[in-house]
């Protein structure tokens, strides 16, 4: 397949809609199973992302085709050079749990269509 910048632009809106809907699902199932707390989610403050490293096998970085049409799509390279999405569930409470199980859900989208993909996190 012929990446375009609709077709990254559609994966990119298809991976935050994952991982906002993973979000709703993990909270969700979390208060149901714990009884949930005055917060509406688990307590361990941190943060989450998606990272791509390479498309069908091949490293993308900022001079590539990929990496260019991945730029134009909004999506930024952390100071590694791997393009990186922030926060993709767009979750705004303060919980990492919640935050990871979104950027996975986004990195396995990408994965769907051939991107190496993986969540990274990191305790506030």
């Amino acid at each position: 397949m012929t990446l375009t910048f609709k077709k990254i632009e559609d994966i990119v809106t298809e991976a935050k809609q994952a991982a906002a809907n993973e979000a709703r699902a993990y909270v969700d199932q979390w208060t149901k199973t714990t009884g949930g707390n005055q917060y509406g989610e688990p307590m361990y403050c941190g943060f989450a992302w998606t990272n791509i490293y390479s498309y069908n096998g091949k490293n993308i970085d900022g001079r590539t085709k990929v990496g260019k049409l991945l730029k134009q799509a909004g999506v930024r390279q952390d100071y590694t050079g791997a393009f990186q999405i922030y926060n993709p569930s767009g979750w705004v409470g303060q919980s990492m749990d919640v935050k990871e199980a979104g950027a996975r859900a986004a990195a396995e989208v990408f994965k769907k269509h051939g991107f190496d993909a993986y969540m990274g996190s990191r305790a506030d």
